[in-house]
């Protein structure tokens, strides 16, 4: 089979697309063939050697995957041959075989195609796990989606109006405006000018008479989660995701006393290996909420097997509007 390989870390034209031996299941494990795999932020960190998970090299990155299960190891009931599915794994994905297991693994539902299930991989229960888990959100809250038109926050933005929010999204172009307002959002906020500190808060403020927002979710960082905090409502929750605007920040503690508020984060990984019952139940209601029409994936673009560099260069730059995913070349 062919798979990417990180040999040595570096940009994403540093992976290598190599023939490897096919893989077997051992005990325990299912052996999917890959028809799409999403891209997302973390992939590059990974390539990079930025991550802060890195096995050792030579290894396959990718951890969003949707496929059709080949065969199964010793002691798998759950899933059998020819089952359409979506697994979330740490790395692996961006081959055209992968070794999973079944509590990593879920069945599609019929009238989802591939580079769709693809893309509501990792973004998606991110999002959801940030929003209510995390950010403890109540039906009717208002929630603010900071870098609103990309991955996570686009997820974070038809996953809170599917639950009942009052959404404000955080964006920086018309384009994006257009684009998040098209997937629910009540409220757009420009975080384009330089005045992010004042001009964050003063619009949140008149959107919300002057209450602020309930929720924050923040995979920005930077200068977005001073902004942020700000412009939180009393008691509010900010929920940090990632750092995709690069820089990591800091908070004085006695900010959260004086308004009441509180800052958590979300690293869905641990859920993934400590909590996999919750991640079952939220990857359910995410296919509930796509059923019902709430969750829908936007795919920027469904990029060759041969292209996966190229997608994740432009992940890496922050030029992605929704999803990216690469589809394998089988019928």
């Amino acid at each position: 089979m062919r798979a990417y390989q990180v040999v040595e870390h570096g940009d994403p034209s540093s992976l290598q697309l190599n023939k490897v031996a096919d893989l077997v299941p051992g005990k325990g494990q299912i052996l999917i063939g890959v028809r799409a795999a999403g891209i997302n932020f973390p992939d590059v960190l990974v390539v990079s050697g930025k991550y802060q998970v890195l096995p050792k090299r030579p290894f396959t990155p990718g951890k969003d995957l949707a496929g059709v299960v080949l065969s199964v190891g010793q002691d798998v009931k759950q899933f059998t041959a020819g089952d359409r599915v979506l697994s979330h794994v740490e790395h692996g994905a961006f081959a055209e075989q992968a070794l999973v297991t079944p509590e990593q693994t879920f069945k599609l539902p019929d009238a989802l195609g591939f580079p769709q299930a693809a893309a509501m991989g990792l973004v998606y229960q991110t999002a959801y796990l940030a929003l209510v888990d995390r950010g403890q959100y109540r039906k009717g809250e208002t929630v603010l989606v900071g870098g609103a038109a990309g991955g996570i926050g686009l997820a974070a933005v038809q996953i809170a109006k599917g639950l009942g929010a009052r959404v404000l999204a955080a964006v920086r172009t018309s384009e994006e405006a257009a684009f998040v307002k098209n997937n629910g959002a009540d409220h757009v906020i420009d975080v384009s000018g330089s005045d992010l500190k004042d001009s964050l808060r003063a619009q949140v403020h008149a959107a919300t008479g002057g209450v602020g927002a309930d929720v924050v979710l923040d995979p920005l960082g930077g200068e977005f989660f001073g902004a942020a905090l700000r412009a939180m409502a009393w008691c509010g929750r900010l929920v940090v995701i990632g750092f995709a605007a690069g820089e990591i920040p800091s908070l004085k503690a006695n900010y959260l006393l004086l308004k009441n508020i509180s800052v958590c984060g979300l690293q869905w990984s641990d859920y993934r290996d400590r909590a996999p019952k919750r991640v079952e139940e939220v990857q359910a209601d995410i296919f509930r909420l796509w059923r019902v029409g709430a969750v829908k994936p936007q795919l920027m673009k469904e990029y060759p097997f041969n292209e996966l560099p190229v997608a994740l260069d432009l992940i890496g730059q922050g030029k992605v509007r929704g999803k990216a995913v690469v589809v394998m070349d089988v019928t």
